[in-house]
């Protein structure tokens, strides 16, 4: 039985009690069941009598006991505590809690997945860094958590489009193509430039691409390296996205936002609907009006674009295209575009919870005790390839995804590159790995599944790790429903874990020459379990799940 299936049955046992008339109360949606911390208190735990019992006019523990008297009834339910003031500890029979292993290997990728998030059309924007450097380790954190969280919205049924924002319109760019014909002229970079050997490269790469480029008169020779610069530069970033795993659905251009007079007829029907004002030469949206801390500029007094006339028309270009919720993930400065993103909509008359802002902190790179503060290709920042370099895909995907997004973090680089329990990632892929070997040393042995016996799985590591596998579901569901893949690669952990105390006391194949038992087909269902849920929640972070190690 799953925790999904009890809840269930829960829900069901509060039904047929508000039917008899035992009860009138609205029902909850779902009835949420959590493992207890202490074992001994049984398989599941609810506090729904807690929850319920006062709306019922009841006491709790009365409420609770209505309730098990009824759940106590149910095929698979070995037996019902109440205890405190109204908890309900469940624990199921052997059967019922075995027989989970091989619903596991029957759903086999499907396990975790399911439709909740059917019919919503997501359209999830992340990295978006700027054409004119390499990606920094800040947007090579949003491309771990970003396409994990991806993944675990498809995995609730969502349509989810991954959207790469490409900033192609303003100063930046300019700055760039200066610095690349600097770099080509053997002239110093701008004040306000770039700089870094990628510089240099990609000026020559520009040379290579047109010779002629510096023969053309001052603005025309920097138009030439802004237009093939930017081009090589948003190449290479897409070609280090993908080494990393990480492809976009859409690359939009800033730039298609300004065409057709798209923006500047927004602004106009937010000044005709009273929602931009005019002072001090600039036009203002009274975004204080819809929940910001203060009005936004808009368009400049000397009637340039402010950077959020863009992320008004973006919004409604996604809009246009048909998705329910837009959501942005921005870096550590940009607190401020929550609440102005929102009042945008709002403005425009739209719903605000249409656009859902995701904030990231900063990453701190250690290695042998110091900080690592530079890159040797861009100069100044450390960038997405550095941190590959230095520990391979598995391990940088992993590690940026096991932290809450809005938590700074350190990553130690000596330790992530050790093959110790240590590393979290090296924990979790092996006992993926483990599960590979003990299937393999399996069939040597002659085990094999053609029976299965739930109840013979009652060792109480392995009623830790059914309970553990089981939850797997409910981790999932939470992660996408909260937007945090952290959930996910921490569960992992757990499972590894379990697991690994499992592997320590109970055998899969028989000593020596023993005779092959259900028992030792049952754990191999066990063991197979496992390595399904493994290798779907780590296909969910975009790791690799190894067979050996």
């Amino acid at each position: 039985m799953t925790p999904e299936e009890l809840s269930s049955a829960i829900s069901a046992c509060l039904r047929a009690a508000v039917d008899a008339g035992d009860l009138t109360i609205d029902l909850p949606s779902e009835v949420r069941v959590e493992r207890p911390k202490n074992r001994e208190h049984g398989d599941w735990a609810t506090n729904i009598a807690l929850q319920l019992g006062k709306k019922a006019g009841m006491n709790p523990r009365e409420f609770a006991q209505l309730l098990s008297d009824r759940l106590a009834g149910i095929e698979g339910v070995k037996s019902v505590d109440i205890a405190g003031p109204g908890f309900l500890n469940i624990t199921l029979d052997a059967g019922a809690a075995g027989e989970l292993a091989r619903t596991i290997v029957e759903a086999g990728p499907a396990y975790g997945t399911n439709d909740a998030l059917a019919g919503r059309k997501i359209n999830l924007e992340f990295v978006s860094a700027n054409p004119t450097g390499p990606i920094h380790i800040g947007g090579t954190r949003w491309a771990a958590v970003g396409d994990a969280l991806a993944r675990i919205l498809l995995s609730q049924g969502a349509e989810v489009t991954r959207e790469y924002y490409f900033n192609d319109h303003g100063a930046q760019i300019d700055r760039f193509a200066r610095s690349l014909h600097a770099s080509a002229t053997g002239d110093p970079a701008p004040e306000d430039g770039y700089s870094g050997q990628y510089i240099v490269d990609i000026a020559q790469r520009v040379l290579a691409a047109d010779p002629d480029a510096l023969a053309l008169d001052g603005p025309a020779s920097v138009e030439r390296f802004r237009e093939i610069g930017v081009d090589l530069m948003f190449s290479d970033i897409k070609a280090s996205l993908h080494d990393f795993g990480v492809d976009f659905d859409v690359y939009f251009h800033e730039h298609s936002l300004f065409e057709n007079n798209f923006v500047e007829d927004l602004l106009d029907k937010l000044k005709a609907s009273g929602n931009l004002f005019l002072e001090d030469g600039a036009w203002w949206l009274r975004s204080t009006d819809y929940g910001d801390d203060r009005d936004r500029v808009v368009i400049k007094s000397n009637g340039a674009p402010a950077y959020i006339a863009g992320d008004i028309g973006y919004f409604v270009n996604k809009r246009n295209r048909g998705f329910d919720l837009n959501i942005i993930m921005l870096g550590a400065d940009h607190h401020g575009y929550v609440a102005r993103l929102k009042a945008a909509a709002a403005a425009l008359g739209d719903d605000p919870d249409a656009v859902e802002v995701l904030i990231g902190q900063l990453v701190n790179l250690v290695k042998d005790g110091a900080p690592v503060r530079m890159s040797k290709r861009a100069g100044t920042v450390v960038t997405l390839e550095d941190l590959v370099d230095a520990v391979g895909v598995d391990a940088a995907r992993y590690t940026l995804a096991r932290f809450s997004a809005d938590s700074n973090i350190d990553i130690d680089l000596d330790l992530l590159t050790r093959h110790t329990n240590e590393n979290p990632v090296f924990y979790v892929q092996y006992a993926h790995a483990r599960t590979h070997a003990v299937a393999r040393n399996a069939v040597s042995a002659g085990v094999d599944t053609s029976s299965f016996d739930a109840a013979a799985l009652a060792h109480p590591t392995e009623g830790a790790l059914l309970a553990a596998l089981g939850q797997f579901p409910g981790v999932v569901a939470q992660s996408a429903t909260f937007r945090e893949p952290h959930r996910v690669a921490r569960h992992l952990e757990v499972i590894a874990g379990t697991y690994h105390r499992w592997y320590d006391a109970c055998r899969v194949s028989p000593l020596g020459d023993a005779p092959v038992e259900d028992v030792h087909r049952s754990r191999l269902w066990l063991n197979n379990a496992t390595q399904q849920v493994l290798a779907n929640g780590l296909g969910l972070l975009g790791v690799s799940a190894p067979e050996r190690m």
